[in-house]
């Protein structure tokens, strides 16, 4: 069982900017080192604790402080963007960092109604695009792009294509991925859907594509890992508090030791037949963070 990570890149109070993006570089680095698959990072607009507005810039700086870790976007919110961009941005991250490079999607906002009708215009039209979107990038990728009949690149061609993995939290961004071909990443800890249910859904509808020859799943869980289920619990509510004070999007986690952790992961995957765990560890404070994804490291899964 693969463990990978996603990071928000949070700006804790009284940490600047220049802070937060340390800490992830920190934390790539340290996840590295612990042997998790990818370190991943979120995209967020206008959200004064959250330092991650344009994940492929970040993830450059990532690529740099590390060797092997596979670098992500968990997710470039497409309905925002034009998908050559995307393309060309993710494909450039692919030439610098050779065989690394996941270019993970999403249809959130990623910010309130201002900020995304500040970023992008009319969202909801654009959103109502997005299997077209999607459909525009994945032929970028495989260079089968046309524009009024005529073939468009997106260059620079690296020897290694990004993969590409869809994210959602529903049977519709499930269908979405299965049509495509690609990978598909269940947030479960952002919904209240049945995750084995969707992740059956898609492997039943899948069709294979030149970006993946079978299913491939990631399940993303929040998960807070501590010493002792006391110490565990008593983050939990302080993760919590901080989650309500912001005025904080639903977010559910589990919170134990590691033993605990890990019968948690085997269960959940038993349940839901994923090839991997992508964890987040939501706690506010940075060296607790760390000292969470270095136990759930440990657990031997």
């Amino acid at each position: 069982m693969k463990l990978s990570l996603l990071d928000f890149v949070p700006k804790l109070p009284g940490t600047s900017a220049e802070e937060a993006v340390q800490q992830a570089i920190r934390l790539a680095r340290e996840a590295e080192a612990l042997g998790y698959h990818r370190y991943w990072t979120s995209e967020h607009h206008g959200m004064e604790g959250l330092a991650s507005a344009a994940p492929e810039v970040l993830l450059s700086a990532i690529g740099a402080a590390t060797r092997r870790i596979r670098l992500g976007s968990g997710a470039v919110l497409l309905p925002h963007y034009s998908p050559l961009k995307v393309a060309e941005s993710f494909r450039l991250l692919s030439a610098l960092y050779p065989g690394r490079v996941d270019l993970g999607i999403g249809r959130a906002p990623g910010g309130e109604a201002q900020v995304t009708m500040a970023l992008s215009g009319n969202f909801l039209e654009r959103v109502g695009r997005y299997p077209q979107l999607a459909k525009d990038l994945a032929d970028l990728l495989a260079d089968e792009y046309r524009y009024d009949d005529h073939p468009v690149i997106a260059r620079p061609i690296p020897k290694l294509s990004p993969e590409l993995w869809m994210l959602g939290t529903n049977v519709k961004s499930a269908t979405y991925a299965a049509e495509l071909g690609t990978g598909y990443v269940f947030g479960q800890f952002m919904s209240d859907s049945n995750g084995a249910e969707i992740l059956r859904s898609y492997r039943e509808a899948f069709r294979p594509s030149v970006h993946l020859a079978k299913p491939s799943t990631i399940l993303a869980v929040g998960l807070i890992c501590a010493e002792s289920e006391e110490h565990a619990q008593a983050l939990a509510a302080k993760t919590g508090e901080g989650y309500r004070n912001r005025g904080g999007a639903p977010f559910q986690w589990f919170a134990g030791t590691a033993s605990q952790a890990r019968e948690y992961l085997l269960d959940l995957q038993n349940q839901c037949g994923n090839d991997e765990f992508l964890i987040v560890s939501p706690i506010p404070d940075y060296e607790e963070r760390l000292h969470s994804y270095r136990l759930v490291a440990e657990l031997g899964i």
